[in-house]
């Protein structure tokens, strides 16, 4: 039994040992590996998962390949190419290959963020399906290397809501998928908790008394905030419906940080704060959909052939061409995650820093721009607000004040943000958990008390 952080920004594995959790090494990637993959093509991802997942799964996952293509569900090459099958790539070295050429290759990252997205066709959620089970499949692998033994019972955390609208046909779809793709790799026994009650499980381990305790959890793809009566007396209790007293949450984390301080820091470089021939303000839609890295339909709009065209007359038409030569390179180059990354490494850099270098010059020889705390703390003012309002309405719902906030998720260690978090409730103390950890552990002692 395993407690499995399937996490947006990274996937983290946890066993129990001597009644403590311990998170596992992934072989190469460590105790973390980044939520992101790298395919030649698409068509590989089915391939490289039919050759890889277990024994005897492998004759149901075929039998349900071949069933979803005789209905047409989806245009993918016949199960039988399996011959460029190991160029498959995960985690870090899944970003290494996409910047070494990201005009080449398939490259997704945080593939849970889309998981719940309204709207998806069939053919999509049938590949977000085999996106989701190539990286459990990998991950599962790794983690019976790492143990001499097959793993068939797992606790998989998952958010409040994994989109803000719709949100109750959202989850249901999100969770099938994650439950058919854990089905698929050999997982026999699936259950789910919510990503900050199991984070509240491991704070809980150190109480020694009752206490009310408000879980923040920021991760890379939503917020989720829980308030939770916990204590030794409740701790070995498997029903915890009467001790978690409210939730909220909502699709805001760590990649919007991230996209904003993109959007802020970064694309003036490109000309989005240029004017047009006519002295009228550049037209922004475009940016925004250019680094909306989360957003399937923004993507698509931006990489679509129409928004060439528009963006090259934008080009002609703008007082400093130069720049929106810029953005036509983002396009024709498909660099979305490559700008991303940029923000995402200033942001972490930015943890121990107060001013930092993003290097730009994949976009124009010699290009860089200097991004600063006070730069970020502007760019992220609007999911902070929404940060804050998600802690004051599970104050709210709960209907009593919290004892203790306890923080964590990886998003939460920008001293930014926690200095924001630590503002909201200045009479309440606030406790900083493992911030990539926690969700972890809490899963893996729940695994522990529901599987035992």
């Amino acid at each position: 039994m395993i407690g499995f952080d399937y996490g947006t920004s990274n996937c983290a594995v946890g066993i129990m040992e001597k009644d403590q959790p311990k998170l596992l090494n992934l072989g190469e990637h460590g105790r973390f590996m980044a939520s992101s993959l790298y395919s030649p093509s698409r068509d590989v991802i089915v391939n490289w998962l039919q050759k890889n997942i277990n024994e005897p799964h492998k004759a149901k996952f075929t039998a349900l390949r071949q069933y979803q293509l005789s209905k047409g569900q989806e245009a993918l090459e016949d199960l039988r190419y399996d011959g460029i099958a190991e160029h498959l790539s995960f985690g870090k070295e899944a970003l290494s290959r996409y910047l070494d050429d990201p005009s080449e290759g398939y490259y997704i990252k945080s593939p849970k963020s889309f998981l719940g997205t309204n709207g998806l066709l069939a053919p999509q959620i049938a590949f977000f399906e085999h996106i989701v089970a190539s990286m459990m499949a990998h991950v599962k692998q790794l983690t019976e290397n790492e143990l001499q033994r097959e793993v068939t019972q797992v606790v998989i955390g998952r958010p409040i809501n994994f989109q803000g609208r719709n949100s109750e046909e959202s989850n249901k779809q999100a969770i099938q998928v994650l439950t058919n793709a854990a089905k698929h790799v050999g997982y026999q026994d699936v259950e789910f908790q919510f990503e900050p009650v199991a984070a509240g499980f491991e704070y809980e381990a150190k109480l020694t008394e009752e206490t009310r305790v408000l879980v923040v959890d920021i991760g890379g793809g939503t917020t989720d905030c829980s308030m939770l009566l916990m204590g030794p007396s409740f701790i070995n209790k498997l029903d915890r419906s009467a001790e978690l007293l409210s939730h909220s949450g909502k699709r805001i984390g760590g990649n919007d940080f991230d996209i904003q301080l993109a959007l802020k820091g970064i694309m003036p470089n490109l000309g989005m704060t240029s004017q047009l021939l006519t002295d009228k303000p550049m037209p922004v839609n475009s940016y925004h959909e250019a680094v909306a890295i989360n957003d399937v339909n923004a993507q698509t709009e931006f990489y679509n052939a129409k928004n060439g065209r528009i963006l090259a007359q934008l080009k002609r038409d703008s007082k400093q061409p130069e720049l929106l030569a810029r953005l036509l390179k983002v396009y024709e180059q498909k660099l979305s995650y490559q700008l991303v990354n940029s923000a995402e490494q200033a942001k972490i850099n930015l943890t121990d820093n107060h001013e930092f270098l993003v290097d730009l010059g994949y976009l124009d020889a010699g290009l860089a721009q200097s991004v600063d705390r006070e730069l970020f703390l502007h760019a992220s003012e609007n999911q902070l607000n929404n940060i804050a309002q998600l802690m004051r309405e599970a104050v709210e719902l709960a209907e009593c004040q919290p004892d203790v906030i306890f923080v964590t998720g990886g998003t939460a260690k920008s001293p930014v943000i926690n200095q924001f978090l630590q503002q909201q409730f200045n009479n309440i103390p606030v406790v900083i958990g493992d911030h990539f950890g926690s969700v972890t552990s809490g899963l893996t002692r729940w695994s522990q008390r529901i599987f035992a």
